[in-house]
């Protein structure tokens, strides 16, 4: 894993990711000190009672209740008593996912951040639920180095074959798409049709499976093919005039689109993006060049000399000949 910089000189002590600005544990990744939050409580900290043998991560079950309900709506229709009830649930499953989350793993305080918890917990892969591993785990916490470093534009990753990073990219676009207002996301792969699948196998699936408390409005299909798009349809905005019961509160939308766009060096260019991936991104083949189009990209990324998006590039390489030289640059 490496940083793409935005600066050259990058001497400085540890970058912080803790939300609440907390500190904790100093950890060294892809030479990059990164300051973990301060560690709770023993108390706080799930599985602290069961044997060392027993203490894994666990997906936690979402209450039968709630399972049923698809949307804000429906939970609004339900019994005051009822969305009191389970309300400290919806609360604690947003916390963890700003904050992350703290369990025991064999007797040892392990910390995730919570754009991994949202992979971990509520992110649909095909073969169901992720499994944890410790690699992802620093994965995804120099990932949120690079999102908290306001001089960094995102992280080059040089993987192996099924580590899972098509999948752990998705589930980020849709963690930052679902909580983020007008802004957009981009996909890149090696061929117009890599991106394509990686949306619509990879990331529209992901956005279908969330609980409806971290569902926004979305336009257009259920299951559409070229652009995820959370805003509030036309229809639903014509309906408003003849339900009085509707407020303006519940018709707000993000605003906010996934899309993905055909190869080429200048992919993107001229738009503004809060993230992009970039998958297989050294096994780019002529005429397409990976340098080129980092070069056009990176503008996407930044507002005169600001940083206001990021980047995740990830990929195995092909041969030097047929697309790795090109990725093997200092991307500064």
């Amino acid at each position: 894993m490496s940083v793409l910089l935005n600066v050259k000189d990058y001497e400085d002590p540890a970058v912080k990711i803790c939300p609440n600005g907390t500190e904790g544990e100093i950890v060294e990744l892809g030479g990059l000190l990164i300051c973990l939050p301060k560690r709770p409580p023993k108390k706080e900290i799930f599985g602290y009672k069961e044997p060392n043998a027993m203490q894994v991560w666990r997906r936690i079950p979402m209450p039968k209740e709630l399972s049923r309900i698809r949307s804000m709506d429906e939970w609004s229709e339900m019994p005051r008593e009822f969305r009191e009830k389970f309300r400290p649930y919806v609360e604690e499953e947003f916390r963890r996912r700003r904050e992350g989350f703290w369990f025991y793993n064999n007797g040892k305080p392990t910390y995730i951040t919570g754009t991994h918890y949202m992979y971990l917990q509520w992110s649909k892969i095909d073969v169901g639920n992720a499994d944890f591993r410790e690699s992802n785990r620093l994965f995804f916490i120099f990932w949120e180095a690079c999102k908290s470093d306001k001089r960094c534009y995102g992280m080059s990753y040089l993987k192996n074959r099924r580590s899972g990073f098509s999948f752990m990219a998705s589930g980020e676009t849709v963690n930052m798409a679902t909580i983020s207002t007008d802004s957009r996301f981009g996909i890149l792969s090696k061929s117009g049709a890599d991106a394509k699948k990686m949306f619509t196998d990879k990331v529209v699936p992901i956005s279908s499976n969330y609980p409806f408390f971290f569902k926004p409005i979305q336009d257009g299909m259920d299951r559409p093919k070229t652009e995820l798009a959370y805003r509030i349809p036309a229809s639903r905005l014509t309906r408003r005039k003849l339900n009085e019961g509707e407020t303006e509160e519940e018709l707000e939308g993000l605003d906010t689109t996934i899309d993905w766009k055909n190869t080429g060096d200048n992919s993107y260019d001229g738009e503004k993006l809060k993230l992009l991936v970039h998958d297989e991104s050294g096994k780019w083949e002529r005429p397409d060049n990976i340098l080129n189009n980092w070069r056009v990209t990176k503008t996407c990324l930044r507002l005169g000399s600001k940083i206001v998006g990021k980047c995740m590039m990830g990929s195995t390489s092909n041969a030097l000949e047929k697309g790795g030289n090109n990725f093997n640059f200092s991307p500064s």
